[in-house]
């Protein structure tokens, strides 16, 4: 399992990881806005620097920074294929170690791309994002997306350490921030009622920094908790795809239309979605779906969905990697807390909960 570190010095607990693997060369993989943003406030730090806590120079000298554009849509094999050529020009070794210091497209596809050069090399991710810090950089999935299908190629392979620093939330617009929250919800849901409240109370507006820091440790202990008893998602990890199986579909949607969306925002259209599914057929209380329905509409919007596209949907649904034997495989719950996995629906149950979307 990967080393989870709740950041309170980040400098020294980089140092700490680093000398853990004691690697002959640094990588540190940034895309263009972390590049801007957040590799400074590393940048400085001996271990990046190549030097010892004392100032003296290392062996593997100073990190190489390898930079890749921004947004879900550069997470393709070619920039993968970017990442593995400048790893192999610039003398990496099976023995070497990548940073990946970025959101979930930067966490995803630089762990791919440390899992597969030379068969793996040591990685540690220090997530700038929200939706990272709760989601992508814990669990150890990997990933690229194909041929317009999220995270279509990858494998299921640990960082060595992931180092949470909330110092990094103060880099997020607004959007971001909405975007990893849609994660932390989907984890109160799967956890409790009491957890879900508590998040539906916070004020997104006007970020309390260091209450949002307290609700990322617990939303990261309900991931970590679950992630441990399941690494490779045979059954209880599934409780984590809660709103991703439409999520994902309304993702891959506006990703084909070019109108891509944040990958939280899809996955809080997706929470609604599925939560009606879940009232309709398991129980789930009406009024805790009302009030999660009106959250996500003041906080998110709505997805601009026209019903002619419901064949598009659903066919983006049958290509969803949870699927068994070509049933579209769901995460519902009977109320929060309450968790039911492998659920299945018919194309007309599925059509019918997207007429509720769109008329509600």
């Amino acid at each position: 399992m990967q080393d989870i570190i709740i950041s309170e010095n980040l400098q020294q607990e980089l140092t700490n990881a680093i000398n853990q693997v004691s690697p002959d060369r640094l990588f540190v993989l940034v895309d263009d806005t972390t590049e801007r943003l957040c590799l400074p406030l590393i940048s400085g730090f001996n271990s990046i620097m190549g030097k010892d806590a004392d100032g003296k120079a290392l062996p593997r000298g100073s990190a190489h920074v390898i930079s890749i554009k921004s947004t879900d849509a550069a997470k393709t094999i070619g920039t993968l294929e970017q990442v593995w050529q400048s790893l192999g020009e610039n003398g990496a070794t099976r023995h070497s170690l990548l940073i990946n210091l970025g959101g979930g497209m930067v966490t995803d596809l630089g762990g791919f791309a440390a899992s597969t050069f030379k068969r793996g090399i040591a990685f540690i991710n220090i997530p700038t994002t929200l939706l990272a810090m709760v989601d992508a950089s814990v669990g150890g999935k990997t990933g690229v997306n194909f041929r317009g299908l999220k995270n279509e190629i990858g494998v299921f392979h640990d960082a060595n350490s992931v180092i949470i620093s909330t110092a990094f939330l103060q880099t997020l617009d607004a959007q971001n921030i909405r975007s990893g929250y849609a994660e932390m919800l989907k984890h109160g849901l799967i956890s409790s009622d009491d957890d879900t409240a508590e998040l539906l109370g916070f004020d997104i507006y006007n970020v309390d920094y260091s209450l949002l820091s307290t609700l990322v440790a617990k939303s990261i202990a309900v991931k970590e908790r679950i992630v441990t008893e399941d690494p490779h998602e045979r059954g209880l990890r599934k409780a984590l795809n809660l709103g991703h199986t439409v999520g994902h579909a309304f993702e891959s949607l506006a990703l084909s239309t070019g109108r891509p969306v944040l990958h939280g925002y899809a996955v809080a259209w997706g929470l609604v979605c599925e939560l009606y599914l879940s009232a309709t057929r398991c129980g789930f209380p009406a009024q805790r779906l009302h009030q999660i329905e009106h959250f996500v509409a003041e906080t998110y919007g709505r997805f601009p969905l026209d019903c002619k596209q419901y064949d598009q949907v659903y066919e983006l649904m049958t290509h969803d990697k949870k699927n068994i034997a070509g049933n579209i495989n769901l995460t519902l719950l009977s109320e929060p807390g309450k968790v039911l996995i492998n659920q299945t629906a018919s194309k007309d149950d599925l059509f019918e909960m997207l007429d509720y979307y769109r008329e509600n």
